[in-house]
């Protein structure tokens, strides 16, 4: 999951074990318990030909219950293993992700999938070591996405607190040439401040956070023009900036064209003009393997479509896809929505995303398609509502809670959403802290993200969630069936 701006629970949550006795309660409907948190197991659907075969009288109960947490969690450790091999990560544009997209892909065909892995090109950007000073004294700085670096050369210049927050060109005085400015987050966007600082003669800029913590996540966007290094500081750091008569800065910061593949994967059988969709993003971040985020929700939609299989007996077409360069700003999957001409783009009927399943503090959360919140972003486009409805209802036939989640675009279901196509999904939670009432829901503790390792070297096969990661994967499968089953204005 992308970012803009420990314990695990299954050792220490009551309440999440409670809800894996009440999936292993309902097993008829087909959602099986974790098997490394002690939760109990349910065996596959007698509908399966076997544990590993393809579901031969497709329904959303029989396809839920074949996506089995074991079968989930061989295909995450699969992927942890590509990444142990290759430099502990499978970020877009290295060779685990290009080995990550070759396993994937090659599992898909050996199951008799129509398969594609088409390229794209997209600005990379690598963050090496930034260093930041005040009168001398160390502060820590985080460089902005696609910064320009200082190549080798430190910038050492005379600090100048910018009055205002930076969005107009009146912010900047004239002794803001040659300085390193700092200015305060908000009311425009950081690319909008880098290119008034850069007109204004600045050599750097510092951006000061509104909070106590890093600024995290921000982005002067691939395309910026700006020739300074701009790097972002917390509120304390950024009293000490404005009060410093100089500073030094120096970032290795640089942005390459790199070349990287998502894999679409088509069913032979349903409507080609009326297709539902399931994606995950497959690639990580660079700090670490990116299990939870997001070989969960990959392995998830993987799964589905093996049990699925190639020739299913169902209404719609099915598509699954594994997005490339989704960290990168949902790169994979907004080139492929750019791709499609207004009939393919129409005959897309659903797109069902998925995106970190198995988060260790874990909660269920829905993509809000109706905008039932009334909070954050409105609602999905126009049948967004229905696909929501499907999801909680596989939830609440299993007497699992669930709550809304707003759609900030923060995963793959953005492009989609913004070319008019119903969206829907599920998540388990990222570096939000879980409240009390959270943890009375579904418990876990309060206080603490939802996933504490989150984009770090501390997301492998052991930060997963197993109880929650067997109970969101059998969701995939309820929704995919319920919708690829569905026909005519019925999106699902």
């Amino acid at each position: 999951m992308r970012v803009y701006v420990s314990d695990r629970t299954g050792k220490n949550s009551v309440r999440l074990l409670a809800l894996g006795m009440a999936v292993a309660a309902t097993a008829a409907c087909g959602a099986p318990g974790g098997e490394n948190h002690g939760g109990p197991s349910t065996p596959a659907s007698s509908s399966s030909s076997s544990m590993s075969g393809v579901v031969n009288d497709l329904n959303p109960d029989a396809l839920a219950s074949a996506v089995t947490g074991r079968a989930v969690t061989g295909h995450i450790r699969a992927l942890q293993s590509i990444a142990d091999a290759h430099g502990g990560n499978r970020a877009a544009g290295t060779p685990g992700y290009d080995a990550s997209v070759d396993h994937v892909a090659q599992t898909l065909r050996d199951a008799g999938f129509d398969v594609t892995t088409p390229r794209f090109d997209f600005p990379r950007f690598d963050a090496g070591t930034t260093t930041l000073t005040a009168d001398a004294a160390d502060v820590r700085a985080t460089p902005l996405q696609y910064t320009r670096g200082t190549d080798g050369r430190p910038v050492s210049a005379p600090a100048r607190a910018v009055d205002r927050v930076g969005c107009a060109p009146g912010d900047y005085p004239a002794d803001s040439r040659g300085a390193v400015v700092v200015v305060g987050r908000g009311e425009c966007t950081f690319t909008r401040k880098a290119d008034l600082a850069t007109a204004a003669g600045a050599v750097g800029m510092v951006v000061v956070n509104s909070s106590d913590d890093p600024l995290a996540g921000a982005t002067l966007g691939p395309d910026n023009n700006t020739s300074i290094p701009v790097v972002g500081v917390d509120r304390g750091a950024g009293g000490r900036l404005r009060d410093a008569r100089s500073v030094t800065l120096s970032t290795t910061a640089r942005t390459t064209t790199v070349t990287s593949r998502s894999v679409i994967a088509q069913t032979r059988t349903g409507a080609h003009d009326d297709v539902v969709m399931a994606g995950a993003h497959l690639d990580s971040v660079d700090a670490g393997p990116g299990i939870n985020d997001n070989a969960t929700g990959t392995a998830a939609v993987l799964e589905t479509a093996l049990r699925m299989g190639p020739t299913p007996s169902v209404s719609r077409g099915v598509r699954f896809a594994f997005w490339g360069a989704e960290e990168e700003g949902l790169i994979g999957s907004g080139r492929y929505v750019e791709s499609l001409d207004d009939n393919a783009r129409e005959s897309i009927s659903a797109y069902l995303n998925f995106d970190m399943l198995g988060s260790p503090n874990a909660g269920f959360f829905v993509l809000d398609g109706d905008d039932s919140d009334k909070r954050g972003a409105g609602p999905g486009p126009s049948g967004s509502d229905r696909i929501e409805a499907v999801f909680r209802r596989f939830y609440e036939s299993r007497r699992i809670p669930t709550a809304p989640a707003d759609l900030v675009g923060r995963s793959d279901y953005a492009p989609f959403a913004e070319a008019g196509i119903p969206i829907g999904g599920t998540e388990t939670g990222a570096e939000q802290r879980k409240s009390a009432d959270e943890a009375q829901k579904w418990g876990g503790r309060a206080g603490a993200p939802f996933d504490p390792s989150y984009h770090s070297a501390r997301d492998t096969v052991d930060n997963v969630n197993t109880d929650a990661l067997a109970i969101s994967a059998s969701g995939v499968g309820y929704a995919v069936a319920t919708c690829a089953l569905s026909s005519g204005p019925d999106i699902c």
